[in-house]
């Protein structure tokens, strides 16, 4: 099957993803506990415009509407019977908008978390899991999808069954972790970890995303680096900074230009697909567009810059960046950083 990433890979330096889908569709009307997934049919029209805007303010690669897609969480929708129907339609919608821009835009088959603890520590089987992403990512590729993408998992159990399933496609598979808890994911898992994972199952691309803001992202993306094989390509896409509560709705306080200047350090820290996370609007993905587009090449940065431009780090990722990877390293620090507010205000966009 054609490789349609590894092909613009090797003609562009850099790639460009999209941001945020949950948070923007709450701009659009999407209600709390209400499954984004099915607006893919219930709203196709809100769901093509927001990959419009993406594609608009420069996205080369842009993610479907499934992250909540496996069987698992569309139960709690009483829609565990939709799971062909509502991912193969979202890639489809994506595909559209990417096919009718005038330029080359890649569809990623976005696979989240299953909301289940696996065995041996939860009571859902590895096999049951892989099956499960295994069906969302065979109608994901039946919709048109160029890559799968499989982010913001915390469990290297849940992990290798969401890869395992994704390969029966013979699509391309990328993996993102939310290293969110003092530089490891929830379960544990540290960026060194996932760079063992990405070698053991050939990805074709690996990185680090969500989290808590884009200085402890870049972070996790610099020991990821230190980890890796030299051409394995890293993925970048962070938080547009740090949730506050503001006016009774949750807001995302990073500026276009904080977004900005998080886009020149993830290069230098060895990402070649930058994106972002919650949050991060279209105003703010133009931004990053104009920010990767005028790149210069500047230093790999160490913790004093990243504190410096972005926020503080947690003591677990310092350690990690100093060459500690053990587990206690950073036991006695809090997990959010807080940003550096003479460099970022709160953005009315969330």
């Amino acid at each position: 099957m054609n490789n349609r990433l590894a092909d613009l890979l090797s003609r562009r330096p850099y790639l460009l993803a999209d941001g945020a889908t949950g948070s923007n569709l709450f701009e659009m009307g999407l209600v709390s506990g209400d499954a984004p997934e099915l607006w893919t049919l219930d709203h196709p029209d809100r769901i093509r415009l927001l990959h419009q805007k993406f594609v608009d303010a420069g996205a080369d690669l842009v993610l479907t509407n499934t992250f909540g897609g496996t069987r698992y969480r569309l139960k709690l929708h009483a829609a565990e019977q939709r799971v062909r129907e509502l991912n193969r339609a979202a890639a489809q919608l994506a595909r559209a908008v990417a096919d009718a821009s005038g330029r080359e835009v890649l569809v990623a088959g976005c696979m989240g978390p299953t909301g289940e603890i696996l065995e041996p520590l939860g009571p859902v089987s590895i096999v049951d899991a892989r099956a499960a992403f295994a069906e969302q990512a065979d109608a994901l590729a039946e919709g048109g999808a160029d890559v799968l993408w499989i982010e913001t998992l915390s469990s290297t159990e849940e992990v290798e069954a969401a890869i395992e399933g994704a390969k029966i496609t013979g699509l391309p598979v990328v993996s993102t972790l939310s290293f969110d808890t003092n530089g490891r994911t929830m379960m544990s898992v540290a960026p060194a970890d996932l760079a063992q994972i990405a070698r053991r199952h050939h990805l074709a691309a690996c990185g680090s995303n969500c989290g808590v803001g884009p200085s402890e992202l870049i972070a996790s993306m610099l020991n990821l680096s230190a980890a890796t094989d030299a051409d394995m390509v890293l993925v970048a896409k962070a938080n547009c900074g740090i949730p506050q509560y503001v006016d009774g709705a949750i807001r995302y306080d990073g500026t276009p230009e904080l977004m900005a200047r998080y886009v020149q350090l993830a290069v230098d820290s060895g990402a070649r697909i930058i994106g972002g996370c919650c949050g991060t609007s279209p105003e703010h993905l133009a931004a990053m567009r104009k920010a990767l587009d005028a790149y210069v090449p500047g230093p790999r940065p160490d913790a004093a810059m990243l504190e410096a431009t972005l926020g503080q780090i947690s003591t677990g990722a310092r350690a990690q960046l100093s060459g500690n990877l053990d587990r206690a390293a950073g036991s006695a620090s809090g997990a959010a950083p807080r940003v550096n507010r003479r460099r970022s205000k709160i953005s009315s966009n969330p």
